[in-house]
C-alpha cells in the first residue's frame, strides 16, 4: 500500500532521529489502520474525516499496478472524464488555426495560437509555464514539435487525449474540471485526483470507480500477473487509507 506522503524535510528529520510527522499528522495516523483495507465508500468516508486542513483538500487515489514502466509496452497513460469532476479548473492553451481556433476560444481556452504562439515560446516567453495543459489539433503537430524540447511533459500527446480534432470538447472537459490525466510512475504507481474533501462520499466513490474502470480497460497486453495490486486514497494533507482492491474492481466493472 502506498504510504503517507512525506516531504523532503520530514525525510531529513527521520534520518536525524527527529519526529517524522507533525503532531497533527501523527494524530491523524492514529485514526487509521494500515493493515485494514476498506470497501471504497467506507475508505472515502474515512478520508473525509481525515481532511482537517483549513482549506478544501484534494482527494487523491494512489493505485499500484502490476506493470514495469521501464518497458514501453507496459506504460499506462491516458485521461478519464470523472462524472463529478476533480473540483479544480485548469488553465489550458490550444494550438489551432481557423474554425478550430475560434471553437477553442468559445469553449473557454485561456490562450489560442499557431505560428505566433510557437514563436513566442521559442523567443523565451515564460508565460507558457502558467498553463496546466496544452492541446493541439493533429494538423498542428509538425509546428508544435519545434517547441517540444521546451514544453517537455506538457507537450500535447495523443495518448493523453490532448492531440485531437475536437479541441473545443477537450477544452470544455478540462475547464469543467471533468478530465483527469493519469500516467504510471517509475515505481508502477498512478496518482490521480478524484475530487475534493467537500464532495459527498457518493461523488468521490463514483469518481474512484470510474478511474479504476478506466485503468482496467487500459491494461497493457504485456502486463502479467495481478494487475491491480494496491489502492489507497488520501486527502492532500493527511495519511492514506487502504481500499480493498477486489471489491473496488468488482464495483468498477458495474459502473
Amino acid at each position: 500500500m502506498p504510504g503517507p506522503k512525506v516531504s523532503t524535510k520530514q525525510r531529513r528529520e527521520a534520518k536525524a532521529g527527529r519526529a517524522r510527522y507533525s503532531k497533527r499528522f501523527e494524530s491523524l495516523l492514529k485514526q487509521t489502520n494500515k493493515n485494514e483495507a476498506l470497501e471504497p465508500a467506507a475508505a472515502l468516508a474515512k478520508v473525509k474525516e481525515l481532511a482537517t486542513a483549513k482549506f478544501d483538500e484534494t482527494v487523491e487515489a494512489a493505485i499500484n499496478l502490476g506493470v514495469d514502466p521501464r518497458h514501453g509496452d507496459q506504460v499506462v497513460r491516458g485521461t478519464v472524464n470523472l462524472p463529478h469532476g476533480t473540483g479544480k479548473s485548469r488553465r489550458v492553451a490550444v494550438f489551432a488555426r481557423g474554425d478550430r481556433a475560434e471553437e477553442a476560444r468559445a469553449a473557454g481556452a485561456d490562450e489560442v495560437g499557431a505560428e505566433d504562439l510557437v514563436e513566442r515560446i521559442q523567443k523565451g516567453w515564460t508565460g507558457w509555464t502558467q498553463f496546466d495543459l496544452f492541446v493541439a489539433s493533429p494538423d498542428m503537430m509538425s509546428l508544435v514539435g519545434r517547441v517540444g524540447s521546451i514544453l517537455k511533459q506538457k507537450m500535447p500527446n495523443p495518448k493523453a487525449g490532448t492531440v485531437t480534432p475536437n479541441v473545443a470538447q477537450v477544452v470544455r472537459d478540462i475547464k469543467g474540471a471533468a478530465r483527469a490525466e493519469y500516467r504510471v510512475e517509475r515505481a508502477g504507481i498512478i496518482h490521480c485526483p478524484i475530487g475534493k474533501a467537500s464532495f459527498t462520499v457518493e461523488q468521490l466513490t463514483e469518481n474512484l470507480l470510474v478511474l479504476v474502470g478506466a485503468l482496467i480497460k487500459a491494461k497493457p497486453a504485456a502486463a502479467k500477473g495481478r494487475y491491480l495490486k494496491r489502492i489507497s486514497v488520501s486527502p492532500s494533507m493527511g495519511p492514506s487509507v487502504a481500499v480493498d482492491t477486489t471489491l473496488a474492481q468488482k464495483a468498477a466493472e458495474k459502473v
